[in-house]
């Protein structure tokens, strides 16, 4: 490589897109398009990038297989950014092992870092965490370290698992002051705030408390029977029964929950469950069918008994209930944590991170975008969604786990 070309990728390592690009802006050969791409993606030009990056990789010769490669990886990461997480994994992995084989151990140990950031944000942790394990930073420069710790942090957060989170955050803070990069400086600042800000409600006798993610993982591996509507399960501390796939029955046992220690008449429990408002015998007679299948998989830590008025929950083992709940209630939750971000999202994307059908979070869009708490932009498969993050709420630490 030339001077001019070894002075811009300096400037880039160091995250100075604006001197790179006074090095090769007006440059056309593969390497400088390369290296432009790469700058307008970090000044957030991600289209421009893109366009760039591709340019580039047709550009360079076919026997240049190392630059092509990380051609690849530099349009993977621009993907990422974009939150354009469909796609090609075999490509990216060719790429990682072309890396390998020819010595580039850094570029290929970030690649194999960005697929395990698209594992994590899409909530497959237990795969997240094998890739991890397979991963050796001790050779790694300080921003590969940063973010390798940034993911170790993620993984521990949505485990709850706070000391593991708070002492990778502490490592990544240092690998972060190491390079001198504001913007990875921000990211890992902004990781560490979301430790000390509430990350669930507490519903108890009435009132709501918010908790902060080491008091989540307190009170969950507490003996106290706890009804979470975070990963919609129920437990305490000996068992617990999930019911992500039963929303009826989950509806059902946090309205008991909430009235706990009284109970709660039959026809509110049928107008939280089944959302009915005018009610007769047959939303009764379905009441009772779905309370018998309560009861049925509730056997070993709860009793739901018939009152006067309706029906009341007791805990066979636990003294306390309380009703752990997300820091805010809405419908579309789910899609707001993942825009909480702060990043532009794609539907796509979306409902790959969600595992739902795209029609149904393209509804779930419409609907927030008509209640002003979504922006869009762009058209067609250029579409893209965004909102500011929701201030003192950490709104996806606790997301995945529901996936």
């Amino acid at each position: 490589m030339d001077s001019l070309i070894t002075a811009a990728a300096r400037a880039l390592a160091a995250g100075d897109p604006l001197l790179a690009l006074k090095y090769v802006a007006l440059r056309e050969d593969a390497s400088a398009l390369a290296l432009r791409g790469i700058a307008m993606a970090q000044l957030g030009d991600l289209e421009r990038a893109r366009q760039l990056v591709r340019r580039a990789a047709r550009a360079f010769a076919p026997a240049e297989a190392v630059a092509r490669a990380r051609c690849v990886l530099a349009e993977t990461e621009i993907a990422f950014a974009a939150r354009e997480l469909g796609w090609s994994e075999p490509a990216l992995d060719a790429a990682r092992a072309t890396l390998e084989a020819h010595g580039d151990r850094v570029n290929a140990a970030h690649a194999r870092q960005l697929a395990i950031r698209r594992l994590l944000l899409i909530g497959r942790l237990d795969d997240a965490e094998r890739a991890l394990a397979e991963l050796d930073p001790a050779p790694l420069p300080p921003a590969s370290r940063a973010v390798h710790e940034l993911v170790l942090a993620g993984i521990a957060m949505r485990r709850l698992r706070t000391q593991p989170a708070r002492a990778a955050l502490a490592r990544a803070e240092q690998a972060a002051r190491r390079t001198g990069i504001p913007a990875l400086i921000a990211e890992v600042a902004s990781a560490q705030a979301m430790l000390a800000a509430p990350a669930a409600r507490l519903i108890r006798d009435g009132a709501a408390q918010p908790l902060r993610l080491d008091q989540v993982e307190a009170l969950l591996s507490s003996d106290a029977f706890v009804i979470d509507a975070c990963r919609h399960a129920l437990g305490d501390g000996r068992e617990r029964v999930s019911l992500a796939s039963r929303p009826i029955l989950f509806a059902l046992a946090r309205a008991l929950g909430e009235a706990w220690p009284g109970d709660i008449a039959r026809d509110a429990l049928i107008a939280h469950a089944f959302g009915f408002k005018r009610i007769d015998e047959t939303h009764r007679a379905r009441l009772r069918v779905e309370i018998g299948r309560l009861r049925a998989l509730l056997r070993p830590l709860a009793e739901v008994n018939a009152t006067a008025r309706g029906y009341a929950l007791h805990p066979r083992h636990a003294r306390e209930l309380a009703v752990l709940a997300r820091p805010v209630d809405e419908k579309y939750a789910a899609v707001l944590a993942l825009l909480a971000d702060g990043e532009s999202w794609s539907s796509s994307a979306l409902a790959l991170a969600l595992g739902a059908s795209q029609r149904n979070v393209q509804r779930a869009l419409d609907a927030l975008t008509a209640a002003g708490k979504v922006q869009s932009y762009g058209r067609g498969r250029a579409r893209r969604w965004t909102t500011p993050p929701l201030p003192g709420f950490a709104t996806s630490l606790l997301l995945p786990a529901v996936l």
